[in-house]
């Protein structure tokens, strides 16, 4: 498999690795009037690829690099505040390790589940699991960019019964500021730990906490 094809495989929606069942704060977005069309998802993916987004690129950028995954899990720890958030991003990296390890088996993966059995952050499982596919710290940093927005605007869709093909023109603008979230993060991951973003959303924060206390809710997070 060439690498060219090992991204778009990790990339793909269809991979296995549990983001459908997620909405990246949408939901709450939604239901407390943030987002009611197009363009209010526009704003919304644009302000998380800026945040949350730039720190998961980083993070699967630096662990693509070579750096070391437990500090890099430690580091995502310490770069997400909510807890409902740092449990998710744990379960969301234990079924990505599960999906990565049957597809592209790796020492170093099966280092980081035997190390973390209760799941590392899925951005540092991210990133090793482009290592093993052959992929790079670019490639790394911008299938994590790409996952900060395909997840909310995806469910959008259905949330709002959004038209798709604007969710997806949304998508398509917000391109060029992708690849610079992507080369910044790929960036920042060659000069170590203690250069990555940690740029903040507290509203996403705040969000995921009154989130997770839903008694009904579509989506997990």
């Amino acid at each position: 498999m060439t690498t060219r094809a090992a991204l778009l495989v990790l990339a793909d929606g269809r991979f296995p690795a549990g983001g459908h069942a997620h909405s990246g704060g949408a939901e709450p977005a939604v239901k407390a009037g943030r987002i009611g069309n197009a363009q209010d998802l526009a704003e919304f993916c644009l302000g998380r690829l800026h945040t949350t987004g730039l720190v998961s690129a980083a993070l699967a950028a630096a662990a693509a690099h070579g750096l070391d995954p437990l500090a890099l899990d430690e580091a995502a720890d310490a770069r997400t505040p909510s807890p409902a958030l740092r449990d998710v991003a744990r379960k969301l990296g234990r079924q990505l390790m599960r999906a990565a390890r049957a597809t592209w088996p790796s020492h170093e993966l099966a280092v980081l589940a035997e190390a973390r059995p209760r799941g590392a952050h899925q951005p540092v499982v991210l990133g090793l699991t482009a290592r093993a596919a052959g992929l790079g710290p670019a490639d790394a940093a911008h299938c994590a960019a790409y996952e900060a927005v395909s997840g909310p605007a995806t469910a959008v869709v259905r949330l709002l019964s959004l038209d798709p093909f604007e969710a997806t023109a949304v998508l398509a603008r917000l391109a060029p500021a992708l690849d610079q979230i992507a080369d910044q993060a790929a960036e920042a991951a060659r000069h170590g730990i203690g250069a990555l973003p940690a740029s903040s959303a507290p509203l996403l924060d705040i969000s995921a906490e009154a989130h997770a206390a839903w008694p009904v809710r579509l989506f997990a997070s």
